[in-house]
This record gives C-alpha cells, sequence and structure tokens, in this order.
C-alpha cells in the first residue's frame, strides 16, 4: 500500500506498557520510564514507581510526520535518585503498517548495550490519513454487497382508468353506457351467474300438464268383453235369436 505524502501527517503515538524487563535493582524494586524518539522531537513517560519488570504508562504523545522517516526510537531507563538513571534496554519501531492501515498494536523486542535481550515494550499507533482500502475504489464504480441496478426496465405500472378516444364519426368504436344514467363504457356485472335464456332449449317432449291425463293413451277404453277377431264363428255372447255376428 503506498504512503506518499506523510509529511506534515500527524502521528500518534501511545506507550501502553513494558514486558519482562532486566532488572537493574538488587535490593528494591526499579522505577522505569520509556523515551520516544521520532527524529528531533523526543518524549518522556511519566516514571512508573515500584514498576519493576511489567510497568505500566498508558501515556500518548503526538508527532509530526517527516517525509522518509519511518521508523521511532524507544529507549527504556530505571529512574535513580542518588546515582545516574540506569539503562535498561532501546528498540526500533517500524512505521509501515500503521502508515498503510492507520492502525498498529504490536510488542516490540528491547535490547541491552551488549545486544542481549532485555525485554518488551508495546505500543499503539494511529494514523487517521491512511490510505484505506475502500478509498482505493474509483467513485464510480458500485460497492460490493450493495444492490446492483437492473439493466432491464421495470413494466408500466396499471391505470385503473380507462380513457376512450371521442367519437370521430358519430358512432360508437365502443360499447355505449349500460342503462340507469352510469358513466361507464360496459353494463354493470350481474352478480348471479349468467345461463343463457329459455329459448335456447328444445322444446320438452313431454305435454303439457293442464291436458287430460288419459286423452293421449295409446290403449283402447276398457271394455266389458275384449273384440273378436277376424273370422270367428262364436259370437261373442250366448244365441240369442235374430242376432248376427258383428260385421268387420
Amino acid at each position: 500500500m503506498t504512503t506518499h505524502g506523510i509529511h506534515g501527517n500527524l502521528l500518534e503515538v501511545t506507550v501502553v506498557s513494558c514486558n519482562k524487563l532486566k532488572d537493574t535493582e538488587w535490593i528494591s524494586r526499579q522505577d522505569p520510564y520509556v523515551c520516544v524518539e521520532y527524529g528531533s522531537n523526543r518524549s518522556r513517560t511519566r516514571t512508573c514507581t515500584d514498576g519493576g519488570k511489567n510497568p505500566t504508562f498508558q501515556e500518548k504523545f503526538v508527532y509530526t510526520l517527516i517525509e522518509g522517516l519511518r521508523e521511532l526510537n524507544v529507549n527504556v531507563w530505571n529512574s535513580n535518585t542518588v546515582k545516574h538513571d540506569d539503562f535498561i534496554g532501546s528498540g526500533k519501531v517500524q512505521l509501515a503498517k500503521a502508515l498503510s492501515q492507520g492502525f498498529d498494536d504490536s510488542t516490540w523486542p528491547l535490547q541491552s548495550k551488549t545486544g542481549r535481550h532485555s525485554g518488551e515494550v508495546r505500543l499503539i499507533i494511529h494514523y487517521t490519513n491512511a490510505n484505506k482500502p475502500a478509498n482505493s475504489h474509483a467513485s464510480g464504480a458500485p460497492q460490493y454487497g450493495q444492490p446492483q441496478p437492473s439493466l432491464y426496465s421495470a413494466p408500466p405500472p396499471h391505470q385503473p382508468s380507462v380513457s376512450y378516444p371521442p367519437h370521430a364519426s358519430g358512432g360508437y368504436p365502443y360499447p355505449p353506457a349500460g342503462g340507469g344514467g352510469g358513466g361507464g363504457g360496459y353494463p354493470a356485472p350481474s352478480p348471479y351467474p349468467s345461463y343463457p335464456p329459455n329459448a335456447a332449449y328444445p322444446p320438452s317432449p313431454y305435454p303439457p300438464q293442464a291436458a287430460a291425463p288419459y286423452a293421449a293413451q295409446p290403449y283402447p277404453p276398457n271394455s266389458a268383453y275384449p273384440p273378436q277377431p277376424y273370422g270367428s264363428f262364436y259370437p261373442p255372447g250366448p244365441p240369442y235369436p235374430g242376432q248376427h255376428p258383428p260385421r268387420y
């Protein structure tokens, strides 16, 4: 990530604590403090009285960045009231991560004058003008996860009202208004289902109910005697004088 143009910008450095420092005291607990250097700027934390090997500071310093200078020098000392302060260790802090990402919370090793490990120092570094990945996107490019505009146009919304063109030739290009003085072009729908008129069905094959129930019977009326077959030589009743068989 590029870090061009840092000159004149502000860098915040918070000295949090030290861990496992070399003990320079033989009888009592040591009183450490931390010095931070950036170019010609030097800062010093308060003395952590009886801090021993694991002192805590939580002090923040602000530096004006210099182009081409991307590291801090850190020195840890033990404060003495009778003699000179005792040097505990020093280290270099690289600013590349803080300048590119805007934040760095790391622990850095310390070395004694002889190059031996003498403890660690924890720093939290803030840089508000870092080039964040989100700023590298083009202004017109949509961000990931945002809804994309549709490539197809949506259909026009439904229009509840319908307007008919005026009658140009005096005719009716659409059905006339229904009866009853309504303003619609079609009659109002009936609430009941529509059926074809009665004339659409064929006439009933049965006689009307008002006709005589026996007028159309195909059978002859009941007779006291059944009719005699043709050519019969027997009279329907006993032979009486002067009676002849019926003619057919």
